[in-house]
């Protein structure tokens, strides 16, 4: 799942450019059991599997002695919900271990233990946290100085500011009548800014009211 992510687009060449290191760890390879299984029943009651202590225990153990880690993130519906403001402050760390859950999740001595931070990508369950890993590993590392062509560009996306982003438009300036607004075009970069702040605010406000009351911004 992850190879085809991460062998392509911006991904790819921040690792080709040694921008990054993305190392993938199959969970399976540090089964101690024959058939390298990795999953158990739980104890109690409940359908479903857990991911056993085990292997994830020493998969983390064995990367802690290789190098040190600034966050052991794990990948779960009952998680703080990621955001841009978690993705900024990821990206001026040093190294991450993002652990994927499966099944009905992961032995909670893991969590209590070893995990420093728990992440969800939103109010819905996926069969792993495959997808949620490489949703996180790309918005991280596209904020990386070098990682963009134009190192200014992340901090013009939405959420940055709290804000969505504007309307943007490109070449030509009438297609079949639908014409680019004048203002862009003027070349007055002031009345531009201010424009584009209008209409991020406007945007905001119809497609996202929450993300205002949130900012609790007056000038907003």
């Amino acid at each position: 799942m992850f190879e085809g992510i991460f062998s392509y687009s911006i991904l790819k060449r921040a690792v080709d450019k040694g921008l990054v290191e993305i190392h993938l760890h199959n969970i399976r390879d540090y089964a101690a059991n024959k058939h390298r299984r990795v999953d158990d029943y739980a104890f109690g009651h409940g359908a479903g599997m857990v991911m056993m202590i085990q292997p994830i225990a020493d998969l983390i153990e064995k990367l802690r002695k290789e190098r040190s880690y600034d966050e052991v993130i794990y990948l779960s519906p009952d998680g703080e919900i990621f955001g841009q403001p978690a993705a900024n402050r990821l990206s001026t760390l040093q190294n991450i271990i993002l652990l994927c859950g499966h099944y009905k999740g992961i032995d909670e001595r893991i969590r209590e233990h070893y995990i420093t931070m728990e992440v969800s990508i939103g109010d819905y369950v996926l069969s792993g946290g495959e997808l949620a890993a490489a949703l996180i590993t790309d918005s991280v590392v596209r904020l990386i100085p070098g990682v963009l062509g134009d190192e200014t560009s992340a901090l013009s996306d939405s959420f940055q500011d709290g804000l969505l982003s504007p309307p943007v438009y490109t070449r030509p300036a009438d297609y079949n009548g639908w014409k680019v607004p004048e203002i862009l075009l003027s070349g007055d970069e002031k009345k531009i800014n201010e424009w584009l702040m209008e209409k991020a605010i406007e945007r905001t406000r119809q497609r996202r009211p929450e993300m205002l009351q949130e900012n609790d911004n007056p000038l907003l």
